[in-house]
């Protein structure tokens, strides 16, 4: 190993340390007492960095990690729950050359830590923000996020990266469960008599694949499915999960008043639909300024180019550019396998993203 290598993964020891400690308490976001575990420890981590405690704010009952400004110039945008419940993942920390694995790493702990080591020396108008709910759609922390980002000259969201390139836009999302309600009745003696919500549910899958639109990268798409009680019962109830999203507000608009006006085939079924439109599209005119600078930035620290990508997935940085803010997402790890069992982020790669950050803050204070 060369001496630059060996000066590169000295710098990296306490960073990995402070990651691992993070990734081993594990905080699935439905669990309250979990996500208080991992806020504590991350304001404990940032003492140890930075010198001074975060505040541990609750929102609507869910704490908030928030270290800096109360009313920054530049936000960066986190969130410290994970997909995987407890024990879940195993083993829980492993690491094999350039590569760790462990829940969480890659969406996105590694993110967060690179965040706060790029803090080091910062002065000025900034805040760390690290929300806990934000693998379920935000419903506590959104009005934050917004209001926070409506005041801000830059909201950097520090989601994993794509294979190394910023998110420069991103899919709307919109979340629905349909319920049918139908009558119970012997599927063998007297079925006809019955009203069997399989049936009906499965007219309604057909209708929504009709309602995806490849121009706009409208997708509607059903995912948890449930009926039925014994094998030899019409069902009475079915319900059904979709996930739609697009590119486009309008896209999501027209499938939310499609999806609430599906009619049952059988007239006496009735259907009862819940959800709605989640996060506002991610556009890259709300992204293209910050982009540009990032790229000069890069380029100044001798960094090799970012590059860009929009993607399906969806953030709070949605929130942020709803709000009105200038926004640039995933400047958090290089890696892959977000909610999947081989999640993993490059170790080699996490000096250099945070020390790219760190100059892209001091950029944007200045």
């Amino acid at each position: 190993m060369t001496s630059e290598k060996v000066a590169q993964y000295g710098r990296l020891e306490p960073m990995l340390a402070a990651l691992e400690a993070l990734v081993r308490c594990e905080s699935p976001s439905d669990d309250l007492a979990a996500c208080r575990s991992v806020v504590s420890l991350a304001s404990d981590i940032a003492t140890r960095v930075l010198g001074v405690p975060a505040q541990i704010k609750e929102i609507e009952g869910r704490p908030v990690f928030w270290w800096g400004a109360e009313s920054p110039d530049v936000v960066i945008l986190a969130h410290l729950d994970t997909v995987w419940p407890k024990g879940s993942y195993q083993p829980l920390w492993e690491v094999n050359g350039d590569v760790l694995r462990g829940p969480g790493t890659f969406d996105m702990k590694a993110g967060f830590i690179q965040a706060l080591y790029a803090l080091k020396g910062i002065e000025g108008s900034v805040a760390l923000i690290a929300t806990t709910d934000e693998e379920t759609g935000s419903h506590s922390s959104r009005a934050l996020i917004k209001e926070v980002s409506s005041k801000a000259k830059a909201v950097l969201v520090l989601e994993a990266s794509l294979n190394g390139k910023v998110k420069t836009g991103r899919k709307g999302t919109a979340m629905y469960q349909i319920a049918v309600h139908g009558l119970a009745s012997h599927a063998g003696l007297e079925p006809e008599k019955g009203i069997n919500a399989t049936t009906e549910i499965a007219h309604i899958i057909l209708k929504l694949s009709a309602l995806e639109n490849s121009e706009h990268g409208t997708t509607v798409v059903p995912t948890l499915l449930s009926s039925g009680n014994t094998t030899n019962t019409v069902p009475d109830l079915a319900t059904l999960d979709i996930d739609a999203r697009s590119f486009s507000q309008s896209e999501l608009e027209r499938v939310d008043r499609e999806i609430r006006t599906i009619v049952a085939v059988n007239p006496q079924a009735r259907i009862e639909v819940t959800g709605g439109l989640n996060r506002p599209p991610l556009q890259p005119a709300a992204t293209a300024a910050l982009y540009e600078r990032a790229e000069k930035v890069a380029a100044a620290i001798g960094m090799p180019p970012l590059g860009s990508a929009e993607v399906g997935g969806a953030s709070d940085g949605n929130f942020a550019a709803a709000a009105g803010a200038q926004v640039l997402d995933g400047l958090g790890a290089v890696g892959g396998g977000a909610h999947a069992p081989n999640e993993w982020v490059s170790i080699s790669s996490m000096q250099p993203r945070s020390d790219f950050l760190h100059a892209f803050i001091k950029d944007l204070l200045s």
